[in-house]
């Protein structure tokens, strides 16, 4: 059984997942959510349908002194939505500051074209937030 990390954003979401065996992550994709959750929950729908998933994880952007920030207060809505739609998977969160830092810099060690980077950011993004849950498990 898998895992899956969601990165998820005003306008993007970020989505990675594990092997089978949980060991390491991978970006999957990238969902514009074009203002609305059941664009993500439809697709979210098709990944499950895809992969044998047993936890979902999603990064909360929490302030950088740790107090729940305007962003993570949407974020658990959109966590409340995941609660009740897939009550039969574990739904945990994952500290996310700094992802997306982490992102960038990788991007730029890559070298990764700057029209790309939009593109992907979230991605990595949601690899980050997988690998913190896995390295803390």
């Amino acid at each position: 059984m898998r895992m899956l990390g969601i990165d998820y954003g005003e306008a993007r979401v970020g989505i990675a997942i594990t092997d089978a065996l949980n060991i390491t992550a991978q970006g999957l994709e990238t969902i514009q959510r074009n203002g609305s959750d059941r664009v993500i929950l439809r697709r979210l729908d098709e990944i499950l349908a895809t992969y044998e998933i047993e936890t979902i994880v999603v990064g909360m952007p929490l302030n950088m002194n740790g107090t729940i920030s305007e962003r993570a207060k949407v974020t658990q809505e959109f966590i409340h939505k995941l609660k009740c739609k897939y009550n039969q998977l574990k739904i945990e969160t994952v500290d996310e500051r700094l992802t997306t830092v982490e992102a960038h810099k990788t991007m730029n060690f890559l070298e990764v074209n700057k029209n790309k980077k939009r593109d992907i950011v979230d991605t990595i993004s949601a690899m980050y937030i997988l690998e913190t849950y896995l390295n803390k498990n």
